[in-house]
């Protein structure tokens, strides 16, 4: 079978993140957009960089700031500026999942070892689910998890500068070049959220069975890594995020985890590791299970949550990564093959595509909707009333309220009144209270 050029796999990918996501363009900003859209215009130009980086709660996360910053200056409040920016993300990101799996996991780290006839098309395969898949929606359809985003677009530009510094067939001097692009990458990364050292396991999983000579190249990776959990260790006696009570190595991580691994691989996952097993071949068995190690992986920094024993969906994003891997392996394998095994593989593609597209553009457009609601209805508000508005209901905290208001109505939050008494002595000209539609 003649592979398909490059360009226009990548065209494809990009036609099926839109396919996927464009029902998400429509969605208006959510409640926590307004609270981080008001620190950003505070922290995210280039003249508050030293009060950005003062901030330790937050200076690990400064390339959402600095994004959200861009935007503002760009286009305002519009919705579709943002909603596009993430579109934008999720499509790089899907080009580097296609990339990194046909270096890595196609390949494999002996060149001259013979490639696998499935290996010509695992990597479009798992860039084309990583593309569509709803399991990782939160981190598209709301913009302030764009930290989820950027963590693995920077992460993953690293990763595959630092695999191909060391081919053999680049030369010395482009070789130094993807170095130095590696390392910054992997700093922007630790800039974009506190769990981005979870790569550095990664980037060793990635170059195994060789990873023991691979973990001397890291060193400056390892260097930075240990500048941002110093920076997170030095404000533990006053963050909140050491003290809010959400975050504990006491959780009960023997639950979160396992049960966050099985919620990934549903249903895809396990559909895909059974067709590896029904081939029985070394190479396949081998570079699936490097693919349920990255899911393993990346989710562990985030299973040492107290509020919940299954992990936020945008904070499944990486892991998510490792599934598109055993997806594309499965779908290479069954493309390789001949009759049955291709007319499996055609039908296969459908079902996953539809199945995915239409329930983001179904269930999940309508939970987002439903979640922005509280908001919308209340800047509504508080542009056509001049005067005190009194709070008698609001599903949210009075925090989302005020910022809602200062940010999407261009009000002071001083016109939100909480109690009867202070409605009654301030006059207030309307009242609110939030309706379910």
């Amino acid at each position: 079978m003649k592979p398909r050029p490059v360009g226009l796999e990548i065209a494809l990918i990009a036609i099926l993140c839109f396919l996927a996501y464009a029902p998400s363009l429509s969605i208006p900003l959510l409640e926590d957009d307004y609270g981080n859209l008001s620190f950003a215009w505070d922290h995210g130009s280039l003249a508050s960089l030293p009060a950005l980086f003062h901030e330790a709660v937050f200076r690990l996360r400064a390339t959402s700031y600095w994004l959200m910053f861009a935007l503002w200056k760009g286009f305002g409040l519009a919705p579709w500026a943002y909603r596009w920016a993430s579109l934008a993300l999720h499509f790089a990101n899907s080009c580097l999942v296609f990339a990194v799996v046909r270096l890595v996991f196609a390949v494999g780290g002996d060149r001259a070892e013979p490639r696998p006839a499935w290996a010509a098309s695992a990597g479009f395969w798992a860039a084309a689910f990583f593309a569509v898949y709803e399991g990782h929606q939160e981190a598209i359809m709301w913009f302030s998890a764009s930290n989820e985003l950027l963590l693995f677009l920077f992460g993953a530009s690293s990763l595959l500068c630092w695999l191909l510094a060391w081919r053999a067939d680049v030369p010395r001097a482009r070789s130094r070049v993807l170095e130095a692009v590696s390392v910054a990458a992997f700093g922007l990364a630790l800039l974009s959220k506190e769990s981005a050292i979870v790569w550095l396991p990664l980037f060793l999983l990635a170059a195994a069975p060789n990873w023991r000579r691979s973990a001397i190249r890291l060193w400056p990776h390892l260097g930075l890594a240990a500048l941002a959990v110093a920076s997170v260790l030095s404000t533990r006696g006053y963050s909140f995020r050491f003290s809010d009570g959400s975050f504990s190595l006491a959780a009960p991580f023997w639950i979160t985890w396992p049960r966050s691994f099985a919620r990934v691989l549903w249903v895809w996952g396990w559909l895909a590791l059974a067709v590896v097993a029904w081939f029985r071949e070394s190479k396949l068995l081998k570079r699936a299970l490097g693919a349920l190690a990255w899911i393993g992986i990346a989710l562990a920094p985030y299973s040492f949550l107290t509020y919940s024993t299954q992990i936020p969906s945008r904070q499944t994003y990486l892991a998510s990564a490792g599934l598109a891997f055993v997806f594309g392996l499965a779908m290479g394998r069954l493309r390789a093959g001949a009759g049955a095994a291709r007319k499996l593989a055609a039908v296969a593609a459908v079902a996953m595509v539809v199945s995915n597209v239409a329930y983001l553009a179904t269930k999940k457009r309508t939970q987002f909707l439903r979640r922005a609601e509280p908001t919308e209805q209340l800047i509504r508000l508080a542009r056509r009333t001049p005067g005190p508005i009194w709070v008698q209901c609001f599903p949210r905290s009075r925090y989302i309220a005020e910022e809602a208001v200062r940010v999407g109505a261009g009000r002071s939050p001083d016109i939100l009144v909480w109690s009867q008494a202070e409605a009654a002595a301030r006059k207030a000209e309307a009242t609110f209270c939030f309706e379910e539609r």
